[in-house]
């Protein structure tokens, strides 16, 4: 019976024995692709012990036949369990086929960047170059600039973007606030996964938006060239490969890009202008625009306190004075009035009617400033022309500004001093340029320009041999051939008193004039380009006192110096002179000013950035000589003067005197031959 129940429970044993054997052989092959897939991570042991003996099993000899079910007793947990482990384990180190969980992104390492530096000079060594970059000042400065670092890149690292290069980016993106146009400084997309010759396109491409920016906020977009040949400043274009420089070290690549704008405290007030206009705010007009009753005063005798006349009723209409405006008599309110309006006017204020004063009256302006149907344009170009002055002003320094028709002298960044002036007209513009104003001259000759001798006195004494005479002129021929008319020292003198010299091409100066009436004009473009004072002594004694603070100079010092003989006083400092065309600025009160366009130069500068010459807006043109200013030359023998014996003068020689046989024929401009009759010059 025992022998019976040991060989059931034998073979019991045996089932057991041989499940766990299977078992064990598929966990070992699971095992071993296992540890083919993850080498490194420890497996726990899963060996069952042997099975047990009778002699392990106490009264096994006792136990039924049913009991096989205690062999199910130590079955192993699941071998698949094991397999869930990997999911938290280190990455393998031999690659996987067929993996279904995404790989982690690569770590960015130094090499990336060096692949990014050897494409960019594979790039900047071909042909691709000169298209990506196309000026060739710029291409040779950034070539410079790269191969001076090994072509390490500027606005790339680690495979992307840095952040000098969003910096900059965000820079050119906001260039309508300085006037510019966003558009003509494309960025290019930054992408992770660009290859390096791909980061090495779009780093070039930032290159030369940043270099075009630096290039147009520091010498404008428009060539002066293009919109006025009485236009001329030495300009100079940023070095491209110092511009790059200075944004690679810089702390704030778009702070230091913004920097290239004009620094000038105007064209700062008139890009926040320009924000606000952007924005939908009106600007400011300069003048109330209700229209001014004009009544005009007639001509006649001065008139004094206790006088009537006629002429009393038109200055009450036209001066607004209260009371009976039908009373002839000149009493204390009409007194008062003339003079409260001859203060204004800046005229001697002695309350007498006199010519100079009736002029003022007559010549007021009553039209207002109004802002231009284009405002926002007509802000960009004026913000345009401040890119073509000096970033340094000097200091001290003078501004005029021809459209205002005004003159200030700023000291230490302040306003020193203001004063009206006088400008050239349409047709004869006062030029834009930068000078230094090198010595003042007290009685000053008034040689009169070759321009001004060719088209308007040559043509008079044509028509009338005495005309220059009665009006002080003296003229005279040099040994070379060449016409000089001029009018000596005095009161009368077209200058003045005092001539302010600072040389330049164009010939004009600041001076003094004898018709102080114009200054009493709203718009004041009267002369052939230069510029009248109004207060030409307070002028001189105020930019004496910063050239030459030790010499102490008075009005009355001044004063005493007019005479016959010219007197030079010359600056120990220079004073820069800056003329400029401010059709828009920011006033002292902050408020935004529009001014008439006189000359033209906005229309023409709006024309040029909205029309096809937009793409050579920046290439200069050239202008033929001024005739204007080379000296006119007549054959030699026509004056008496100067040394030159015998014969008559011009007039003689021009009208068969003796001397005439010899003497070359001259034909001016538009010269007709006279008939027998009649021995004058006829202009068309």
């Amino acid at each position: 019976m025992k022998s019976a129940r040991l060989s059931h429970l034998l073979a019991s044993t045996a089932v057991a024995l041989t499940l766990v054997l299977s078992s064990q052989a598929a966990d070992a092959q699971q095992q071993l692709d296992q540890q083919q897939l993850n080498a490194a991570v420890p497996v726990p042991d899963t060996t069952l012990p042997p099975p047990p003996t009778a002699k392990d099993i106490p009264g096994a000899t006792e136990m039924k036949a049913e009991t096989p079910k205690a062999a199910e007793a130590p079955k192993p947990e699941p071998a698949p369990v094991q397999a869930a482990e990997p999911a938290k384990a280190e990455p393998a180190s031999v690659p996987v086929k067929d993996a279904k969980a995404p790989a982690e992104p690569a770590t960015p390492t130094a090499v990336a960047t060096d692949a990014v530096a050897d494409a960019l000079r594979e790039l900047i060594t071909s042909k691709q170059f000169d298209r990506i970059i196309g000026r060739k000042p710029e291409r040779a400065g950034a070539e410079a600039y790269y191969k001076q670092h090994n072509f390490a890149p500027i606005w790339v690292a680690d495979g992307l973007a840095n952040a000098r290069a969003k910096a900059a980016i965000d820079t050119l993106g906001r260039a309508e606030e300085v006037g510019l146009d966003s558009s003509d400084y494309p960025a290019p997309v930054f992408k992770s996964d660009m290859s390096p010759q791909e980061l090495a396109e779009a780093e070039l491409k930032l290159t030369a938006s940043v270099l075009t920016y630096a290039r147009n906020a520091q010498v404008g977009r428009i060539s002066f060239t293009r919109v006025d040949k009485d236009i001329a400043f030495k300009q100079e274009a940023p070095d491209p490969e110092k511009v790059l420089e200075q944004l690679a070290s810089a702390n704030d690549a778009g702070v230091a890009l913004d920097n290239f704008n004009p620094p000038q405290p105007e064209f700062k007030a008139l890009r926040k202008a320009l924000a606000e206009l952007r924005h939908g705010r009106a600007p400011a007009a300069k003048l109330d625009e209700k229209p001014v009753q004009h009544v005009h005063v007639q001509e006649g005798k001065i008139l004094r306190p206790g006088m009537k006349d006629a002429r009393v009723i038109a200055v009450r209409k036209r001066l607004d004075i209260p009371g009976d405006k039908n009373n002839p008599l000149y009493d204390d309110a009409v007194f008062e009035a003339v003079k409260a309006f001859q203060l204004s006017a800046d005229l001697g204020s002695d309350g007498m009617l006199g010519s100079n004063t009736v002029r003022a009256m007559n010549g007021e302006e009553t039209t207002a400033y109004k802002a231009p149907r284009n405002a926002i344009d007509t802000v960009t170009v004026n913000m345009e022309r401040w890119r073509w002055f000096p970033r340094d002003l000097g200091d001290p320094h003078v501004i005029v500004n021809v459209p205002d028709y005004t003159l200030t002298l700023y000291n230490h960044g302040e306003v020193y001093w203001h004063t009206k002036i006088v400008a050239g007209k349409p047709g004869k513009a006062t030029p834009m340029i930068s000078a230094e104003m090198k010595f003042i001259t007290v009685n000053p000759t008034w040689n009169v320009p070759p321009s001004i001798i060719q088209n308007e006195y040559l043509p008079a004494l044509a028509e009338d041999p005495e005309a220059l005479d009665r009006i002080g002129l003296k003229v005279e021929q040099n040994r070379d051939g060449t016409i000089r008319i001029y009018q000596p020292p005095g009161a009368g003198n077209a200058l003045g008193r005092i001539r302010f010299n600072f040389p330049n091409k164009f010939l004009v100066y600041q001076h003094d004039t004898p018709d102080k009436y114009l200054f009493s004009k709203e718009k004041r473009a009267y002369s052939h380009g230069c510029m009248r004072v109004q207060y030409p002594e307070t002028y001189a004694v105020k930019l004496l006192s910063l050239a030459e603070p030790q010499e102490r100079y008075s009005e009355a010092r001044i004063s005493s110096m007019y005479g016959s003989n010219e007197i030079n006083i010359n600056f120990k400092k220079n004073i820069w002179v800056h003329l400029t065309y401010q059709t828009a600025f920011v006033d002292a009160d902050g408020k935004l000013q529009f001014r008439d366009d006189v000359y033209g130069r906005d229309a023409r500068m709006i024309d040029i950035l909205k029309g096809s010459e937009r793409r050579v807006a920046e290439i200069p043109v050239e202008h033929a000589p001024d005739g204007a200013s080379r000296p006119v030359r007549m054959p030699v023998g026509m004056y008496g003067q100067r040394g030159y014996g015998g014969g008559g003068g011009f007039f003689d020689w021009l009208f068969g005197g003796v001397g005439t046989a010899d003497a070359p024929v001259y034909r001016p401009r538009g010269y007709v031959a006279p008939r027998a009759s009649n021995y004058q010059y006829r202009y068309r």
